[in-house]
């Protein structure tokens, strides 16, 4: 059997951009169980309500949504458990430091298999009041007038 190389998404949090103005972003690994794995490689995954803490020098991923495998038995998994990220200590302590002094949430941006291995993208984030949200949103509509102007002029038809 040959190992796969590369990334797959699984799952991604997309309204966490709109949600939150994103500062740093880590990759770190995930502890899993087996039919949690096998439900992932189907691509069942929900990141919607997820985020993750720091308790006791460990991050902890709360509120993923993996549902159970289908060809589960009674060794099934259950969907919404806490489970252990995997970062290095150095990670760990500078997460702490920042979630601790200045208010900030760690929340996962995507979940992918990386060369056989699922990680999680986790971001360090400040949440967005309804103002900046609104803000983001008109930059972006100014950007995508540009653009389509920039591409109708490109074809002559100004």
């Amino acid at each position: 059997m040959t190992k796969e190389r590369g990334q797959k998404v699984i799952a991604s949090n997309r309204k966490a951009r709109h949600d939150y103005t994103i500062l740093d972003t880590y990759e770190a690994g995930i502890a899993l169980m087996g039919t949690e794995v096998k439900s992932l490689r189907l691509g069942r995954a929900s990141l919607v309500d997820a985020f993750a803490t720091v308790d006791d020098g460990e991050v902890w991923l709360r509120n993923l949504h993996i549902p159970e495998y289908v060809l589960g038995t009674w060794t099934n998994h259950t969907p919404r458990r806490t489970r252990k990220l995997l970062l290095h200590k150095s990670e760990i302590l500078r997460l702490i430091g920042k979630t601790k002094e200045s208010g900030l949430s760690l929340v996962p941006l995507s979940m992918y298999f990386k060369d056989g291995k699922v990680k999680v993208e986790l971001a360090l984030a400040r949440g967005k009041k309804a103002y900046d949200k609104r803000q983001s949103m008109a930059k972006r509509d100014a950007q995508r007038e540009i653009e389509r102007a920039a591409g109708r002029a490109a074809k002559g038809r100004v």
